[in-house]
């Protein structure tokens, strides 16, 4: 049986779906062309964006859940559409902190608006607006890279708010190596993407040191409970054996709020 906060979250995330669908609509016809020429440029860059058969994307351009017969090592994620970011409302000298309770333990994330301002805004915006309450962490990676993916509200790797935020602080974690990658530590947390630009919604939890391209914005960490419960989460292995996708212990985001220390 639903319940009555489990109903109220689900129709704000209807509303304000709603609404960024009906602004789309609005600017359709005026901005066709850039339209088609943002999507093929993500084709292009996320195309590009496959490195060692590994991917980390708010996947997926092809409409699948970003589970694939053997693991990608990248994290991907489902192109934006061409709307706009919403207005900058942080304050980039603070510290903001996300907490997200789960059904299996909760995780708290020091987010770092200095280096990431647009990212941190954009979690901050849909915090509030209880985006992510009641959705699940569709992917987990157990091989290659060891990742929990979250923040899509369709649960499948496919959604998106509606708007990209653009890539930042690609350097914060070191210049590549000769393999052309740096290392994400345990405890950190990125974006998805499809591409360069691209970011929206969808984000990782790395449980373990994990070799990647610098192409995902590193914005903050997670704390060491939260590490603990993603392990437990990875222990358990992912749905149908493989090393890539949904996680066999299944993690909803009961709540997430974001607040300024």
């Amino acid at each position: 049986m639903v319940s009555s906060d489990q109903r109220r979250r689900q129709l704000a995330r209807d509303k304000y779906q709603r609404q960024q669908q009906r602004r789309e609509e609005a600017r359709r016809r005026s901005r066709r062309n850039t339209v088609i020429a943002s999507t093929l440029a993500v084709v292009l860059a996320a195309g590009g964006a496959v490195w060692a058969s590994v991917a980390l994307t708010d996947d997926d351009k092809k409409g699948s859940d970003n589970v694939a017969s053997e693991p990608t090592n990248t994290p991907s994620a489902a192109p934006t559409k061409a709307q706009p970011e919403p207005a900058m409302s942080i304050d980039r000298k603070a510290g903001y902190t996300m907490a997200l309770k789960t059904g299996v333990g909760d995780i708290t994330i020091t987010m770092d608006a200095a280096k990431a301002p647009h990212t941190v805004n954009s979690f901050k915006h849909l915090a509030d607006k209880k985006y992510f309450d009641g959705t699940k962490c569709h992917r987990l990676t157990t091989s290659g890279i060891y990742v929990l993916q979250c923040g899509d509200p369709k649960g499948d790797g496919t959604g998106g708010p509606g708007y990209s935020i653009p890539d930042e602080n690609l350097t914060g974690l070191g210049k590549a190596g000769a393999d052309g990658t740096v290392t994400f530590p345990k405890g950190t947390v990125a974006m998805a993407n499809a591409g360069p630009g691209t970011g929206g919604s969808q984000f990782f939890l790395v449980y373990k040191d994990t070799k990647l391209p610098p192409n995902y914005t590193p914005f903050g960490t997670f704390d060491a409970a939260g590490v603990k419960v993603v392990e437990e989460v990875a222990k358990a292995g992912v749905a149908g054996g493989s090393g890539d996708g949904a996680p066999q212990k299944a993690v909803t985001i009961e709540k997430a709020t974001v607040s300024k220390k």
